[in-house]
């Protein structure tokens, strides 16, 4: 399993030049379980990512462009009349994929933003009555630009806490643009990725970094994280009992992908920017991420 991980991640460095921080959480949120949204400006590689991990998987890979004129069946799939069976037969959509990316998801209308609610909490889609699985595992990775808000809708809260982590990409250093000229000359490296770990392997990492011991007295550190988040007065909306499950299932991740079997601290500290700045809601325009680090060097640590 420990190569499986280092040839997973070798795969997305060869695409992904320098970002190897990116590269680490973005594992970390599909051993975790959950979901990943970039946002981050247009042409940093967001995209390039997402389809790098897809091919590295043995899987299905779907990809949506949101747009405002898009549907929420667009997205689940609807049923449509077959005149020579002379009943309806239902059409799935892109969300029955293994890894399935919303590219600019917040150019979607937040009736369509929604479609994906169901699917990314309960594994599942619900069309005229009918709830049909997806295919395990299931990863969605969704991109946004913050910065270009025209003909945008933001993501509401309730979507915003569907995703286990909220990163950035960021420019690459001059050395780093470099070498990702000099790389893509013949070629992009993205069509030299192969598939490197089958969907079963994926399943069963997914087990083992559940099984990375917590200590309590870490599990009330999270605790202490989250709830100071609720009761803080430069906080608007803080942050929910997801966000606790959430931030523990990624711990055990990251513990994981760095050796062990057991969790730290300094675990905790690292991913807490990630997994709460999207979920909560400063007071007064106060920007998220310098509130949660104010908060880590409030709150005791075991």
């Amino acid at each position: 399993m420990r190569e499986k991980i280092d040839a997973l991640t070798q795969n997305l460095a060869r695409t992904i030049v320098g970002k190897n921080e990116a590269i680490r959480l973005v594992l970390v949120a599909l051993l975790g379980g959950g979901h990943a949204l970039l946002e981050d400006v247009p042409g940093v590689g967001k995209t390039l990512l997402a389809k790098s991990l897809a091919r590295s998987l043995d899987g299905k890979f779907q990809r949506i462009q949101c747009t405002p004129d898009l549907l929420p069946t667009d997205i689940t799939g609807t049923n449509i009349w077959n005149p020579k069976s002379g009943e309806f037969t239902f059409l799935p959509g892109p969300v029955f994929a293994n890894v399935l990316l919303s590219d600019e998801i917040n150019r979607a209308t937040p009736r369509t933003q929604s479609a994906l609610l169901e699917v990314m909490e309960e594994y599942q889609v619900t069309v005229d009555g009918v709830s049909r699985p997806v295919p395990q595992p299931f990863f969605v990775i969704a991109t946004q630009n913050p910065i270009e808000y025209q003909g945008t809708f933001p993501l509401p809260e309730a979507q915003m806490d569907r995703f286990m982590l909220s990163l950035s990409l960021g420019y690459p250093s001059e050395s780093e643009e470099l070498q990702m000229l000099q790389t893509i000359q013949q070629r992009l490296p993205v069509d030299d990725v192969q598939p490197c770990i089958t969907l079963a392997e994926v399943a069963q990492l997914r087990q083992l970094c559940s099984q990375v011991q917590v200590e309590t007295s870490l599990q009330q550190y999270i605790l202490e994280l989250v709830r100071t988040t609720r009761q803080d007065e430069e906080i608007t909306l803080g942050v929910s009992p997801r966000g606790s499950v959430a931030l523990q299932k990624a711990t055990q991740a990251l513990a994981f992908i760095s050796g062990r079997d057991y969790a730290l601290p300094d675990d905790v500290k690292f991913l807490a920017p990630y997994v709460l700045c999207h979920r909560l809601i400063p007071r007064g325009g106060r920007n998220a991420k310098t509130v949660v680090e104010r908060l880590l060097r409030s709150v005791a640590i075991p």
